[in-house]
Protein backbone atom coordinates (compact mmCIF):
# COMPACT_ATOMS: atom_id res chain seq x y z
CA UNK A 1 0.00 0.00 0.00
CA UNK A 2 1.18 3.68 -0.84
CA UNK A 3 0.88 6.16 1.95
CA UNK A 4 0.55 9.42 0.82
CA UNK A 5 0.48 13.26 2.94
CA UNK A 6 -0.70 16.87 1.57
CA UNK A 7 2.97 17.89 0.53
CA UNK A 8 3.41 14.17 -1.18
CA UNK A 9 4.50 14.86 -4.76
CA UNK A 10 1.64 12.85 -6.58
CA UNK A 11 3.91 12.83 -9.72
CA UNK A 12 6.51 10.75 -8.50
CA UNK A 13 4.14 8.45 -6.36
CA UNK A 14 2.16 6.95 -9.27
CA UNK A 15 4.77 7.79 -11.97
CA UNK A 16 3.08 10.28 -13.70
CA UNK A 17 2.40 14.11 -14.20
CA UNK A 18 -1.02 15.79 -12.98
CA UNK A 19 -1.56 16.69 -16.66
CA UNK A 20 -1.42 13.04 -18.10
CA UNK A 21 -4.61 12.23 -15.39
CA UNK A 22 -6.36 15.35 -15.96
CA UNK A 23 -6.47 15.75 -19.87
CA UNK A 24 -9.28 13.88 -21.98
CA UNK A 25 -7.91 12.09 -24.53
CA UNK A 26 -8.73 13.89 -27.88
CA UNK A 27 -11.47 11.98 -29.92
CA UNK A 28 -12.89 13.50 -33.21
CA UNK A 29 -16.28 14.98 -32.85
CA UNK A 30 -18.71 12.43 -32.19
CA UNK A 31 -22.11 14.65 -32.82
CA UNK A 32 -20.81 15.33 -36.57
CA UNK A 33 -19.73 12.06 -37.54
CA UNK A 34 -23.14 10.79 -36.30
CA UNK A 35 -25.06 13.59 -38.46
CA UNK A 36 -23.05 12.40 -41.23
CA UNK A 37 -24.03 8.65 -40.57
CA UNK A 38 -27.99 9.59 -40.46
CA UNK A 39 -27.75 11.62 -43.81
CA UNK A 40 -26.67 9.00 -45.47
CA UNK A 41 -29.32 6.76 -44.20
CA UNK A 42 -31.83 9.21 -45.29
CA UNK A 43 -30.07 9.01 -48.46
CA UNK A 44 -29.87 5.24 -49.31
CA UNK A 45 -33.22 5.13 -48.54
CA UNK A 46 -34.42 8.14 -50.67
CA UNK A 47 -32.43 7.42 -53.60
CA UNK A 48 -34.05 4.05 -53.49
CA UNK A 49 -37.30 5.08 -53.52
CA UNK A 50 -36.66 7.72 -56.13
CA UNK A 51 -34.04 5.42 -59.01
CA UNK A 52 -36.73 3.24 -60.39
CA UNK A 53 -37.32 5.01 -63.69
CA UNK A 54 -33.74 6.15 -63.96
CA UNK A 55 -32.76 2.37 -63.68
CA UNK A 56 -35.30 1.76 -66.67
CA UNK A 57 -33.60 4.83 -68.49
CA UNK A 58 -30.29 2.55 -67.81
CA UNK A 59 -31.51 -0.80 -68.61
CA UNK A 60 -30.79 -1.44 -65.36
CA UNK A 61 -32.89 -2.76 -61.77
CA UNK A 62 -32.96 -0.25 -58.97
CA UNK A 63 -31.07 -3.28 -57.34
CA UNK A 64 -28.00 -2.75 -59.03
CA UNK A 65 -28.12 1.35 -58.68
CA UNK A 66 -28.05 1.14 -55.41
CA UNK A 67 -25.91 -0.99 -54.47
CA UNK A 68 -23.59 1.40 -56.43
CA UNK A 69 -24.90 3.90 -54.38
CA UNK A 70 -23.94 1.74 -51.17
CA UNK A 71 -20.13 1.25 -52.62
CA UNK A 72 -19.79 4.59 -53.12
CA UNK A 73 -21.45 5.81 -49.39
CA UNK A 74 -18.92 3.21 -48.46
CA UNK A 75 -15.83 4.31 -50.18
CA UNK A 76 -16.59 8.08 -49.24
CA UNK A 77 -16.94 6.71 -44.91
CA UNK A 78 -13.60 5.08 -45.81
CA UNK A 79 -11.86 8.28 -47.58
CA UNK A 80 -13.65 10.28 -44.58
CA UNK A 81 -12.17 8.23 -42.06
CA UNK A 82 -8.51 7.87 -43.59
CA UNK A 83 -8.48 11.46 -44.11
CA UNK A 84 -9.44 12.41 -39.96
CA UNK A 85 -6.31 10.42 -39.01
CA UNK A 86 -4.13 12.28 -40.98
CA UNK A 87 -3.23 16.04 -39.49
CA UNK A 88 -4.70 18.70 -41.52
CA UNK A 89 -1.15 20.44 -41.53
CA UNK A 90 -0.14 18.05 -43.23
CA UNK A 91 -2.86 18.10 -46.35
CA UNK A 92 -2.44 22.18 -45.89
CA UNK A 93 1.39 21.47 -47.34
CA UNK A 94 -0.06 20.12 -50.87
CA UNK A 95 -2.65 22.94 -50.88
CA UNK A 96 -0.47 24.85 -54.20
CA UNK A 97 0.18 21.43 -55.92
CA UNK A 98 -3.83 20.66 -55.41
CA UNK A 99 -4.73 24.02 -56.77
CA UNK A 100 -2.31 23.78 -59.86
CA UNK A 101 -3.89 20.35 -60.66
CA UNK A 102 -7.39 21.27 -60.17
CA UNK A 103 -7.27 23.87 -62.44
CA UNK A 104 -5.36 21.98 -65.11
CA UNK A 105 -8.82 19.32 -64.69
CA UNK A 106 -11.01 22.32 -64.91
CA UNK A 107 -9.35 23.60 -68.40
CA UNK A 108 -9.07 20.02 -69.38
CA UNK A 109 -12.88 19.15 -68.80
CA UNK A 110 -14.04 22.13 -70.84
CA UNK A 111 -12.04 21.29 -73.97
CA UNK A 112 -12.55 17.51 -73.41
CA UNK A 113 -15.44 17.01 -71.03
CA UNK A 114 -18.67 14.84 -71.19
CA UNK A 115 -21.90 17.36 -71.88
CA UNK A 116 -24.68 16.22 -69.76
CA UNK A 117 -28.07 18.42 -69.83
CA UNK A 118 -26.50 21.25 -71.65
CA UNK A 119 -23.21 21.39 -69.63
CA UNK A 120 -19.18 20.00 -69.73
CA UNK A 121 -19.00 18.89 -65.90
CA UNK A 122 -18.10 16.03 -66.26
CA UNK A 123 -14.26 14.41 -67.40
CA UNK A 124 -13.82 10.37 -68.31
CA UNK A 125 -10.41 9.05 -66.84
CA UNK A 126 -9.72 5.48 -67.42
CA UNK A 127 -13.40 4.62 -67.39
CA UNK A 128 -14.38 6.92 -64.51
CA UNK A 129 -16.26 9.52 -65.13
CA UNK A 130 -15.92 13.07 -62.16
CA UNK A 131 -16.18 16.44 -61.64
CA UNK A 132 -13.04 18.49 -61.48
CA UNK A 133 -15.56 21.33 -60.08
CA UNK A 134 -15.36 19.52 -56.81
CA UNK A 135 -11.41 18.38 -56.79
CA UNK A 136 -11.07 22.35 -57.69
CA UNK A 137 -13.68 23.60 -55.23
CA UNK A 138 -11.76 21.39 -52.01
CA UNK A 139 -8.24 22.29 -53.52
CA UNK A 140 -9.33 26.12 -53.25
CA UNK A 141 -10.69 26.21 -49.70
CA UNK A 142 -7.33 24.73 -48.44
CA UNK A 143 -5.59 26.80 -50.43
CA UNK A 144 -7.20 30.22 -49.46
CA UNK A 145 -6.63 29.27 -45.73
CA UNK A 146 -3.82 28.39 -46.06
CA UNK A 147 -2.56 31.87 -47.40
CA UNK A 148 -4.44 33.38 -45.06
CA UNK A 149 -3.04 31.67 -42.16
CA UNK A 150 0.39 32.77 -43.56
CA UNK A 151 0.27 36.23 -44.11
CA UNK A 152 -1.94 37.53 -40.79
CA UNK A 153 1.03 39.77 -40.07
CA UNK A 154 0.31 41.46 -43.12
CA UNK A 155 -3.24 40.55 -43.45
CA UNK A 156 -4.33 44.19 -44.30
CA UNK A 157 -1.82 44.72 -46.97
CA UNK A 158 -3.50 45.15 -50.86
CA UNK A 159 0.00 43.34 -53.24
CA UNK A 160 1.03 41.07 -50.24
CA UNK A 161 -2.29 39.57 -49.22
CA UNK A 162 -5.45 40.41 -51.38
CA UNK A 163 -3.79 40.34 -54.77
CA UNK A 164 -2.40 37.02 -54.49
CA UNK A 165 -5.64 35.07 -53.15
CA UNK A 166 -7.47 37.40 -55.42
CA UNK A 167 -6.21 35.49 -58.00
CA UNK A 168 -6.87 31.67 -56.79
CA UNK A 169 -10.69 32.57 -56.23
CA UNK A 170 -11.24 34.85 -59.39
CA UNK A 171 -9.64 32.02 -61.79
CA UNK A 172 -11.15 29.15 -60.30
CA UNK A 173 -14.15 30.51 -59.43
CA UNK A 174 -14.10 31.86 -63.39
CA UNK A 175 -13.55 28.61 -64.71
CA UNK A 176 -16.03 26.46 -62.99
CA UNK A 177 -18.63 29.28 -63.51
CA UNK A 178 -18.19 28.75 -67.12
CA UNK A 179 -20.32 25.74 -67.57
CA UNK A 180 -21.14 25.55 -63.38
CA UNK A 181 -22.74 29.06 -62.15
CA UNK A 182 -24.18 27.73 -59.24
CA UNK A 183 -21.34 25.62 -57.92
CA UNK A 184 -18.99 28.89 -58.79
CA UNK A 185 -21.47 31.00 -56.92
CA UNK A 186 -21.42 29.10 -53.71
CA UNK A 187 -17.62 28.97 -53.78
CA UNK A 188 -17.11 32.35 -53.97
CA UNK A 189 -19.43 33.09 -51.16
CA UNK A 190 -17.53 30.37 -48.87
CA UNK A 191 -14.25 32.48 -49.87
CA UNK A 192 -15.86 35.32 -48.94
CA UNK A 193 -16.80 34.30 -45.68
CA UNK A 194 -13.27 33.12 -45.20
CA UNK A 195 -11.43 36.09 -45.99
CA UNK A 196 -13.47 37.96 -43.64
CA UNK A 197 -12.91 35.41 -40.69
CA UNK A 198 -9.12 35.72 -41.78
CA UNK A 199 -9.51 39.51 -40.96
CA UNK A 200 -9.17 41.05 -44.87
CA UNK A 201 -9.75 44.48 -44.93
CA UNK A 202 -13.61 45.12 -45.60
CA UNK A 203 -13.08 47.81 -48.20
CA UNK A 204 -11.06 44.92 -49.80
CA UNK A 205 -13.80 42.38 -49.22
CA UNK A 206 -16.09 45.14 -51.04
CA UNK A 207 -14.38 44.82 -54.42
CA UNK A 208 -14.26 41.45 -54.60
CA UNK A 209 -17.94 41.30 -53.76
CA UNK A 210 -18.53 43.88 -56.63
CA UNK A 211 -16.17 41.83 -59.41
CA UNK A 212 -18.56 38.97 -58.10
CA UNK A 213 -21.72 40.43 -59.09
CA UNK A 214 -20.11 41.92 -62.70
CA UNK A 215 -18.75 38.40 -63.15
CA UNK A 216 -21.95 36.74 -62.67
CA UNK A 217 -24.14 39.58 -64.86
CA UNK A 218 -21.58 38.27 -67.80
CA UNK A 219 -21.93 34.67 -67.10
CA UNK A 220 -25.68 34.87 -66.62
CA UNK A 221 -25.92 36.72 -69.89
CA UNK A 222 -23.87 34.00 -71.96
CA UNK A 223 -26.34 31.30 -71.23
CA UNK A 224 -30.40 31.44 -72.36
CA UNK A 225 -30.56 28.58 -70.31
CA UNK A 226 -29.74 30.38 -67.23
CA UNK A 227 -31.57 33.71 -68.12
CA UNK A 228 -34.48 31.16 -68.60
CA UNK A 229 -34.37 29.70 -64.88
CA UNK A 230 -34.08 33.41 -63.58
CA UNK A 231 -37.48 34.48 -65.71
CA UNK A 232 -38.69 31.09 -65.00
CA UNK A 233 -37.83 31.71 -60.78
CA UNK A 234 -39.56 35.34 -61.03
CA UNK A 235 -42.70 34.48 -62.72
CA UNK A 236 -43.64 31.55 -60.38
CA UNK A 237 -43.34 33.70 -57.77
CA UNK A 238 -46.14 36.49 -58.99
CA UNK A 239 -48.08 33.37 -60.79
CA UNK A 240 -47.94 30.34 -63.16
CA UNK A 241 -51.03 29.26 -65.35
CA UNK A 242 -51.47 25.94 -65.77
CA UNK A 243 -50.97 26.93 -69.36
CA UNK A 244 -47.69 27.43 -68.73
CA UNK A 245 -47.08 24.13 -66.67
CA UNK A 246 -48.28 22.03 -69.18
CA UNK A 247 -45.98 23.67 -71.78
CA UNK A 248 -42.86 22.92 -69.50
CA UNK A 249 -42.33 26.68 -67.92
CA UNK A 250 -41.49 26.04 -64.53
CA UNK A 251 -42.38 22.41 -64.51
CA UNK A 252 -39.69 20.82 -62.39
CA UNK A 253 -40.14 23.32 -59.97
CA UNK A 254 -44.07 22.75 -60.14
CA UNK A 255 -43.63 19.03 -59.95
CA UNK A 256 -41.29 19.65 -56.78
CA UNK A 257 -44.07 21.72 -55.06
CA UNK A 258 -46.44 19.19 -55.61
CA UNK A 259 -44.36 16.31 -53.96
CA UNK A 260 -43.87 18.69 -51.21
CA UNK A 261 -47.72 19.71 -50.66
CA UNK A 262 -48.82 15.36 -50.67
CA UNK A 263 -46.18 14.55 -48.17
CA UNK A 264 -48.53 16.91 -45.66
CA UNK A 265 -47.04 16.64 -42.40
CA UNK A 266 -46.47 12.69 -41.77
CA UNK A 267 -45.57 11.98 -45.65
CA UNK A 268 -47.36 8.98 -47.71
CA UNK A 269 -45.09 6.48 -46.90
CA UNK A 270 -41.62 4.94 -47.67
CA UNK A 271 -41.34 4.29 -51.00
CA UNK A 272 -44.80 5.28 -52.04
CA UNK A 273 -43.74 8.72 -53.29
CA UNK A 274 -45.53 9.38 -56.91
CA UNK A 275 -43.88 12.01 -58.11
CA UNK A 276 -40.67 10.89 -58.54
CA UNK A 277 -42.09 9.17 -61.59
CA UNK A 278 -42.76 13.26 -62.88
CA UNK A 279 -39.13 15.25 -61.62
CA UNK A 280 -36.11 14.78 -63.31
CA UNK A 281 -33.87 14.02 -61.53
CA UNK A 282 -35.55 13.12 -58.21
CA UNK A 283 -32.58 10.79 -57.29
CA UNK A 284 -30.06 14.30 -57.28
CA UNK A 285 -31.30 17.47 -57.79
CA UNK A 286 -34.79 17.09 -56.24
CA UNK A 287 -34.18 14.31 -53.55
CA UNK A 288 -35.41 16.97 -50.97
CA UNK A 289 -38.80 16.85 -52.63
CA UNK A 290 -38.82 12.74 -52.73
CA UNK A 291 -38.04 12.93 -49.07
CA UNK A 292 -41.16 15.93 -48.10
CA UNK A 293 -43.61 13.32 -50.06
CA UNK A 294 -42.67 10.38 -48.67
CA UNK A 295 -41.74 11.56 -44.64
CA UNK A 296 -43.65 14.68 -44.95
CA UNK A 297 -42.98 18.01 -43.10
CA UNK A 298 -41.86 16.30 -40.19
CA UNK A 299 -39.19 14.33 -42.27
CA UNK A 300 -37.75 17.12 -44.22
CA UNK A 301 -37.31 19.41 -41.22
CA UNK A 302 -35.48 16.89 -39.03
CA UNK A 303 -33.03 16.50 -42.27
CA UNK A 304 -32.85 20.55 -42.23
CA UNK A 305 -32.02 19.85 -38.95
CA UNK A 306 -29.48 17.80 -39.17
CA UNK A 307 -27.39 20.43 -41.89
CA UNK A 308 -27.90 22.60 -39.21
CA UNK A 309 -26.51 20.61 -36.28
CA UNK A 310 -23.83 20.20 -38.75
CA UNK A 311 -22.95 24.39 -39.35
CA UNK A 312 -23.22 24.56 -35.26
CA UNK A 313 -20.96 21.37 -34.41
CA UNK A 314 -17.92 23.03 -37.70
CA UNK A 315 -18.51 26.52 -37.09
CA UNK A 316 -19.55 27.16 -32.71
CA UNK A 317 -17.36 24.01 -31.56
CA UNK A 318 -14.59 22.81 -33.85
CA UNK A 319 -13.79 26.26 -35.59
CA UNK A 320 -13.99 27.85 -32.32
CA UNK A 321 -11.64 25.44 -30.43
CA UNK A 322 -9.54 25.31 -33.06
CA UNK A 323 -5.48 25.40 -32.00
CA UNK A 324 -4.77 27.26 -34.82
CA UNK A 325 -5.55 30.33 -37.66
CA UNK A 326 -5.42 27.08 -40.40
CA UNK A 327 -7.92 25.51 -38.14
CA UNK A 328 -10.49 27.69 -37.83
CA UNK A 329 -10.70 28.70 -41.46
CA UNK A 330 -10.58 25.19 -42.99
CA UNK A 331 -13.23 24.40 -40.60
CA UNK A 332 -14.96 27.14 -41.25
CA UNK A 333 -14.66 26.81 -44.94
CA UNK A 334 -15.23 22.93 -44.82
CA UNK A 335 -18.38 23.46 -42.84
CA UNK A 336 -19.87 26.09 -45.01
CA UNK A 337 -19.43 24.15 -48.16
CA UNK A 338 -21.36 21.19 -47.26
CA UNK A 339 -24.03 22.89 -45.28
CA UNK A 340 -24.70 25.52 -48.21
CA UNK A 341 -25.13 22.71 -50.77
CA UNK A 342 -27.75 21.05 -48.48
CA UNK A 343 -29.36 24.27 -47.72
CA UNK A 344 -29.39 25.05 -51.76
CA UNK A 345 -30.75 21.53 -52.59
CA UNK A 346 -33.70 21.76 -50.27
CA UNK A 347 -34.53 25.77 -51.10
CA UNK A 348 -34.48 24.44 -55.18
CA UNK A 349 -37.25 22.16 -53.89
CA UNK A 350 -39.25 24.43 -52.08
CA UNK A 351 -39.48 27.23 -54.67
CA UNK A 352 -37.28 28.91 -52.36
CA UNK A 353 -34.31 29.45 -54.70
CA UNK A 354 -34.08 29.18 -58.75
CA UNK A 355 -33.33 25.70 -60.09
CA UNK A 356 -29.88 24.42 -59.80
CA UNK A 357 -28.14 21.38 -60.35
CA UNK A 358 -26.62 21.07 -56.83
CA UNK A 359 -26.82 17.77 -55.23
CA UNK A 360 -27.63 17.41 -51.50
CA UNK A 361 -23.97 15.84 -49.56
CA UNK A 362 -24.61 12.46 -48.34
CA UNK A 363 -28.25 12.18 -49.66
CA UNK A 364 -28.00 12.81 -53.36
CA UNK A 365 -27.30 9.80 -55.53
CA UNK A 366 -23.81 10.18 -57.34
CA UNK A 367 -19.89 9.67 -56.55
CA UNK A 368 -17.89 12.67 -57.02
CA UNK A 369 -19.58 15.08 -54.87
CA UNK A 370 -20.52 12.76 -52.16
CA UNK A 371 -16.41 11.77 -52.07
CA UNK A 372 -15.36 15.17 -51.69
CA UNK A 373 -18.28 15.78 -49.06
CA UNK A 374 -16.58 13.17 -47.49
CA UNK A 375 -12.88 14.02 -47.57
CA UNK A 376 -14.25 17.97 -46.37
CA UNK A 377 -15.78 16.26 -43.44
CA UNK A 378 -12.76 14.12 -42.57
CA UNK A 379 -10.57 17.71 -42.37
CA UNK A 380 -13.36 18.62 -39.65
CA UNK A 381 -13.00 15.53 -37.83
CA UNK A 382 -9.08 15.63 -37.67
CA UNK A 383 -9.24 19.53 -36.55
CA UNK A 384 -11.78 18.45 -33.81
CA UNK A 385 -8.71 15.92 -32.44
CA UNK A 386 -6.63 19.14 -32.11
CA UNK A 387 -9.49 20.82 -30.26
CA UNK A 388 -7.76 23.52 -27.66
CA UNK A 389 -10.61 23.47 -25.32
CA UNK A 390 -8.84 20.43 -23.40
CA UNK A 391 -10.85 20.33 -20.26
CA UNK A 392 -9.64 18.30 -17.29
CA UNK A 393 -11.36 15.34 -15.69
CA UNK A 394 -10.42 15.57 -11.57
CA UNK A 395 -8.51 18.85 -11.27
CA UNK A 396 -10.27 22.25 -11.16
Amino acid sequence: MIYTSPHSNISNIIGTSVEDIDTRKQGSDRFLLMSVVILMTFGMLAVYSSIAFFAETRSTTAGQLIVGHLIKLGIAFFVMLIISKINYHTIAKFSRVGMVLSLILLVAVLAFGTEQFGAKRWLNVAGFSFQPSMVATVALIVHISVLLSEKQEYIKDFKKTFLPIMFWVILTCGLIGIEDFSSAGILLVVCLVLMFVGRVSVIQLGTLVAIGILGGALLLGQSANRQDRIEQYVSQIKDIPSEQILQGSGYQAQQAHIAIARGELFGVGIGKSVQRDFLPAPYNDFIFAIIAEEYGLLGSMSLIFIFTLILIRGVVFIARNAEDHLGVLLAVGCTLMIVLYGFVNAGVASGILPVTGLPMPFVSYGGTSMLFAGLMIGILLNISKHNRDRRTLFYG
